[in-house]
């Protein structure tokens, strides 16, 4: 591991911990934050690229979405003539 990353996960550890601490403490909203570097871990050369599948409406979905804006449409006009 490249020493920069070990840092990153230490970083991000030591801001779960905070925020454990302040949810059990009472304080309140957590008010500690992630850094850049600790979001940023999944990021490089060594990290795999992690894609969302991509999800496809079936035809009869497309209709159904279609129509539905349509009548939306249709309302807004009806109240802005009124």
């Amino acid at each position: 591991m490249q020493l920069s990353k070990i840092l990153a996960e230490i970083d991000l550890e030591i801001s779960r911990l905070e925020q454990a601490r302040s949810i059990l403490a009472g304080d309140g909203a957590p008010a500690v934050k992630k850094t850049r570097k600790a979001r940023s871990t999944n990021v490089g050369a060594d990290a795999p690229a992690k894609r969302k599948k991509k999800r496809n409406l079936s035809p009869e979905g497309r209709k159904r979405i279609a129509e539905a804006v349509r009548r939306r449409w249709e309302l807004q006009k009806k109240a802005a003539a009124k």
